[in-house]
C-alpha cells in the first residue's frame, strides 16, 4: 500500500450517509465508497436511497444498502441504526448532509415553513449526532463526523433568512460536539460548500442572482459535485486528519475570501 493509500483509505470502515439521495450528499457518500468504505445510504425517498446505493456499488464496487428514513424521526435513525449494527457490526463515520431551502420573503415566511425548515436543517443532524455520535463513544475506537454547512452560514446570503440561520446553527453544533466527544477520539468538522446547482436552489438561481454569485467567486464559475469529494475524504479518513476537529473547511471558490 502506498504512503497515500495508508493515509486516505477507509478500508473496512461504515459509513452512514444522510440526505444522500440527493445530487451534492450522493457525490460525498460515493467518494466515502470509493476511498474504501461500506456505504449506508439514508434517504426520506426509500427509491432514491436505494438508487444511490446501487451507483455506489457500481463506482466503487463496495458493500452499500439503501435505507428510506425520515431524517427528522429519532425512531427512524434508531432503526437505522439497527440494520446497519446487524449487517456490518459498527459505524464509523456520519456524514449529515440533508437540506432544504425556500427564497420566502421574512415577513411572509409561515411558522409551519420555520420550523419544516429547522426540523430539516438543524434538528435533524442533532439527531443523527446523538444516535450514531453515541454508537461511536460506545465502540471505543473513535470515528469522524462530517456536517455540510453553506457559505451562507456567515455573514448570510440574501433571500434565504431560515436556511441561512440552520446553516450558522450547524458551525456552532459542530464545534460543541467536537469539544464534547474529542476524548473519545470522535471527531466532528463540518464543510461549507459554496455554490453547486442542485435541485433544492435551482429555483432560487434567477439570471441576476447568477451573475451576482459568479461576480463575487474568485474562480468564477459553480462548483462541481465532485469537488467535495476531497474534503470529505480527508475528514473521514482518521490517518490524514487525526488531529482536526471542530473545523470548518470552505469548498466556495474563493466565495467568502471576497469583499470588492
Amino acid at each position: 500500500m502506498s504512503y497515500l493509500d495508508e493515509l486516505f483509505t477507509l478500508d473496512g470502515k461504515v459509513a452512514v450517509t444522510i440526505g444522500a439521495g440527493g445530487v451534492l450528499g450522493g457525490a460525498m457518500a460515493t467518494a466515502l465508497g470509493r476511498a474504501g468504505a461500506r456505504v449506508a445510504v439514508l434517504d426520506l425517498i426509500p427509491e432514491a436511497a436505494t438508487a444511490q446505493a446501487d451507483a455506489i456499488y457500481s463506482a466503487a464496487g463496495v458493500d452499500a444498502m439503501g435505507i428510506g428514513a425520515d431524517a427528522t424521526s429519532e425512531s427512524d435513525l434508531r432503526g437505522a441504526l439497527e440494520r446497519i449494527v446487524e449487517k456490518w457490526g459498527r459505524v464509523d463515520i456520519l456524514l449529515n448532509a440533508p437540506g432544504i431551502n425556500s427564497g420566502t420573503p421574512v415577513f411572509e415566511i409561515t411558522r409551519e415553513e420555520w420550523d419544516r425548515i429547522l426540523a430539516v436543517n438543524l434538528t435533524s443532524y442533532f439527531l443523527a449526532s446523538q444516535v450514531f455520535g453515541r454508537r461511536m463513544v460506545e465502540q471505543g475506537e473513535g470515528g469522524s463526523i462530517i456536517n455540510v454547512s453553506s457559505a451562507s452560514s456567515g455573514p448570510p446570503l440574501s433571500k434565504v433568512f431560515t436556511y441561512s440561520i440552520t446553516k450558522a446553527g450547524i458551525n456552532n453544533m459542530t464545534q460543541f460536539l467536537a469539544r464534547e466527544w474529542a476524548p473519545h477520539k470522535v471527531r466532528v468538522n463540518a464543510v461549507a460548500p459554496g455554490f453547486f446547482p442542485a435541485e433544492q436552489n435551482r429555483k432560487l438561481l434567477t439570471e441576476e442572482r447568477t451573475a451576482a454569485i459568479i461576480g463575487h467567486t474568485p474562480m468564477g464559475r459553480f462548483g462541481e459535485a465532485d469537488e467535495l469529494a476531497g474534503a470529505v475524504v480527508w475528514l473521514a479518513a482518521e490517518a490524514a486528519s487525526s488531529f482536526v476537529t471542530g473545523t470548518l473547511i470552505r469548498v466556495d471558490g474563493g466565495f467568502t475570501a471576497m469583499t470588492i
